[in-house]
């Protein structure tokens, strides 16, 4: 009689079989995925270099609208006339050496539809790097572009030469810069408080729904700790939440305030900073970083402060209800114009 394998045995075979057939469906997947966004930027190229040139817009929807007929016939629905606007859209959008960066960094082309839909080429340039570091599926894309993410980042206030060289930076040396995470506003709409509500309340509402809470934040943040003890002479302050950032390697110390940003938090912020990175930081890690949370927004007040680059303190603002888009909007554009224009003047006074 044969022997019978032990049923340990058997279920490890099991498993290590499940593993192979996992791992080669996912590498078909990774191969699938980046042919076929390869074939649709080719397929748009086609058509823009020899049909679009000319400058006839009726004549090139035509010869699209036969082309899709054709292509249908022969390859079924999924190559209709829509599919081959997609497909031109990639070529005018991407270069060559974006379209190869994308497929190397495995964005599907449901991505790629959602960061065509980006008008401004650095925050699409943003978006594609976001996607590369925090593994964002193409809903979390969409939600962070109609979030108005990259104009909340402290990276769209710089010069354009400033926000290429460090997203380069990012993609060389696969690091991400501060820049890239932290913000002007946050929205803490998914924690569900009152009209009125006290800081004790916000912090716990932030505990409660921690994985929402960094959902907004970004997925490299780990939390730590709640009232946080800074023994200082004698006198015991806490620090509201205590982060640590995998991809900055540093620790982030966040303090929640009502009302609107006062110098005097600015003090308090960097005392925080002080004790952590002389008792709590560790080897190998950066210097802490802080983050002073306001429910309203001097906007001038904290604009100021983001344009510092070398404080290692952030002050934004946060909502508990989502504001006006179109209102967030002009407000954002108009620091950002702001901002880009006290670099240009710090730039040609030598400083």
């Amino acid at each position: 009689m044969a022997q019978e394998i032990a049923p340990n045995l058997e279920n490890k075979l099991y498993d290590d079989v499940c593993n192979i057939i996992e791992q080669a469906r996912y590498r078909v997947a990774v191969y699938v995925n980046s042919e076929a966004s390869m074939m649709n930027w080719n397929v748009g190229k086609r058509i823009k270099e020899d049909v679009l040139l000319n400058k006839r817009a009726d004549y090139g929807e035509q010869v699209l609208k036969r082309l899709a007929q054709r292509l249908r016939a022969r390859y079924g629905s999924g190559w209709g006339y829509q599919k081959l606007q997609h497909c031109v859209r990639a070529a005018y959008t991407f270069s060559e050496e974006e379209i190869m960066y994308a497929v190397r960094t495995q964005l599907s082309w449901t991505h790629l539809r959602s960061l065509m839909a980006v008008p401004n080429a650095l925050a699409r340039q943003f978006y594609m790097e976001m996607c590369r570091i925090e593994h964002w599926s193409t809903r979390t894309l969409d939600e962070k572009i109609d979030a108005q993410l990259f104009e909340r980042t402290a990276i769209s206030r710089k010069p354009d030469e400033v926000i290429k060289a460090e997203l380069e930076k990012s993609k060389e040396k696969n690091e991400i810069q501060p820049d890239m995470v932290f913000r002007s506003s946050y929205f803490l709409d998914m924690l569900g408080l009152p009209d009125v509500f006290s800081e004790s309340e916000l912090e716990t509402a932030i505990l409660n729904q921690i994985q929402l809470f960094l959902k907004e934040f970004g997925s490299d943040f780990a939390f730590v700790d709640r009232q946080k003890r800074i023994p200082v002479d004698g006198v015991d302050y806490k620090l509201d939440l205590l982060f640590f950032h995998r991809g900055l390697k540093r620790l982030v110390a966040i303090d929640l305030k009502l009302g609107k940003f006062k110098p005097a938090y600015e003090g308090q912020m960097l005392l925080y900073l002080r004790y952590l990175n002389r008792h709590d930081r560790r080897d190998g890690e950066e210097s802490p970083i802080g983050l002073i949370l306001c429910s309203e927004g001097n906007t001038e007040h904290i604009e100021y402060l983001m344009l510092d680059e070398d404080s290692p303190i952030k002050v934004a603002q946060y909502y508990t209800k989502l504001p006006d888009k179109k209102l967030l909007s002009e407000k954002l554009q108009r620091a950002i114009a702001v901002a880009k224009e006290h670099y240009r003047l710090k730039e040609s006074q030598g400083e």
